[in-house]
């Protein structure tokens, strides 16, 4: 399922870059440039759009003030210059805050945010159209990016300065924190079950004293985290 996107922001050198860094992720369809907040508007009352890239300091109105004219706003992931913002745009419940310039790591980061996560908005849409199947990540390994069903992630351990996602196909290591990597994930689907161990509850086949057994894993159950486990028997 594609993600339509809008770029809204008055440099015609930041549309570039992030159209660039779009074209390199297959989930992602352009559909228009605004180079102010008043075409926007404009282009909003015909279309839909499931996220906006946002500048903030536009002629005419500014970008906060763009996003509060919205009923239902889809997400937004904030592109700007002015790291002072921050704190209001997540008030506004943006998706992300990119501080230019950012790299296609950065990016890459903020745009998993929005494909991991089961949007009202897509939702709302797509209504039982969603296909689980198509819900995925990007993970980078070494010098490339590599995508991953979140259908298929069986757990995550931490090991060192690396997480091992490891999945119904293979193992993927990444060097994130293991508090990074499961923001990514849904909550609805994940549940950390030690301060090394992440699990997708719907691969889960046994749960049996402190260890959780998922295919031929067994997973360790911290005493920490035994009363989330204990919330899944209810």
């Amino acid at each position: 399922m594609k993600i339509k996107y809008l770029i809204i922001d008055d440099e015609h050198i930041a549309h570039d870059i992030i159209k660039g860094y779009c074209d390199m992720l297959p989930n992602l369809e352009f559909k228009a440039d605004c180079y102010d907040a008043i075409e926007a508007i404009d282009y909003l009352q015909k279309e839909e759009v499931d996220l906006i890239f946002l500048d903030l300091n536009m002629p005419k109105l500014k970008g906060f003030e763009f996003l509060k004219t919205l009923s239902s706003p889809p997400k937004v992931i904030v592109t700007t210059a002015y790291s002072e913002f921050a704190i209001e745009g997540y008030e506004l419940n943006v998706v992300d805050y990119l501080l230019k310039p950012f790299s296609f790591e950065r990016f890459l980061s903020a745009i998993n945010k929005v494909t991991s996560s089961n949007t009202k908005t897509i939702e709302k849409r797509h209504k039982g159209n969603i296909n689980p199947e198509e819900k995925y990540i990007f993970l980078k390994q070494k010098n490339s990016h590599i995508q991953v069903d979140l259908d298929a992630i069986l757990f995550i351990e931490a090991s060192g300065n690396y997480i091992k996602v490891v999945t119904t196909n293979d193992t993927i290591s990444i060097r994130e924190k293991i508090s990074d990597t499961i923001q990514l994930l849904s909550d609805n689907d994940f549940l950390q079950v030690h301060k090394s161990f992440a699990v997708a509850k719907k691969h889960i086949k046994s749960i049996e004293g402190n260890r959780i057994y998922i295919e031929d894993y067994t997973i360790p159950i911290g005493k920490l985290f035994k009363t989330s486990v204990n919330q899944l028997f209810k």
